[in-house]
This record gives structure tokens, C-alpha cells and sequence, in this order.
């Protein structure tokens, strides 16, 4: 599935859902049915700068496609984080590379959130794309 399709799939999944707060309670409740990142991968090489709360991301190619996780000290940051990094994960570097794709943004999710937050969360998008670019 293309980013596009993914995004539309996302956009449609959460459309009966009118209330944000809603939204992003849904948000955290998937990321809490996701296992945690294993301590040998919560290290200083995979913590995400730029986040005051602790963000690590991994990434690896399989396929030929990127596979992400994540993981925070936050539930709030980590149900953002961990669906950011599904979001990208099973797709090419080089469809990652070329996409501006925000799977927050499209749900207005990053409307209530903090200025620090939101930069936190920008720079998970930009490691994102520096994994995509460095494989692409």
C-alpha cells in the first residue's frame, strides 16, 4: 500500500470519530497493544533529539522496505510516536524520501498539542526521512 492509500485508510478509519480527544485516546490505546522497544534498543544512537520527553526509534530494512518502532517514556508521546512509525513502517526509502505525508496533521491531532511536543514530533518525522534517505 502507497503512503497516499495508507493515509486515506487512516483519514477514513478515524472519520466517525468527531471528538480529537477521542482521536488521540484511540491513538494511545493501539500503541498500548504494541510491545515495548527491548532495553538493548533504548540507547543513546536511537533516541530521537529535540523530544523532552525520552523518543527512541529504530529502523531497519527489510525487503527493501523500512520497518520502524518506537518507543517513549510518555504514554501520550508514546501512542503519537508509535503511530507515526507504523505509519512509515513497510514502506521504501525512497517512497518515504519523496512523501510529506503526516498521518497527526491529517487527523488534526497535533492542533492540541504542546510547541514542544509538536517539535518533538517533527523531529521523529525527520529521522524518519533521514533513515529513508541514508537507504534510499
Amino acid at each position: 500500500m502507497t503512503l497516499p492509500e495508507k493515509l486515506q485508510t487512516v483519514v477514513n478509519d478515524f472519520a466517525p470519530i468527531d471528538d480529537l480527544q477521542e482521536r488521540l485516546t484511540l491513538v494511545i490505546d493501539r500503541a498500548r497493544r504494541k510491545p515495548p522497544l527491548p532495553p538493548a534498543a533504548r540507547t543513546a544512537e536511537n533516541r530521537v533529539p529535540g523530544c523532552i520527553s525520552a523518543v527512541w526509534l529504530t529502523a531497519e530494512m527489510r525487503d527493501g522496505r523500512l520497518q520502524f518502532q518506537a518507543d517513549a517514556d510518555s504514554p501520550l508521546v508514546r501512542g503519537l510516536v508509535v503511530f507515526v512509525a507504523d505509519f512509515f513502517s513497510g514502506t521504501s526509502p525512497a517512497e518515504i524520501a519523496a512523501s510529506d505525508a503526516d498521518p497527526l496533521a491529517a487527523l488534526d491531532l497535533l492542533k492540541n498539542l504542546s510547541p514542544t511536543r509538536r517539535n518533538g514530533l517533527t523531529a521523529v518525522r525527520q529521522r524518519i526521512l533521514t533513515f529513508a534517505q541514508s537507504h534510499a
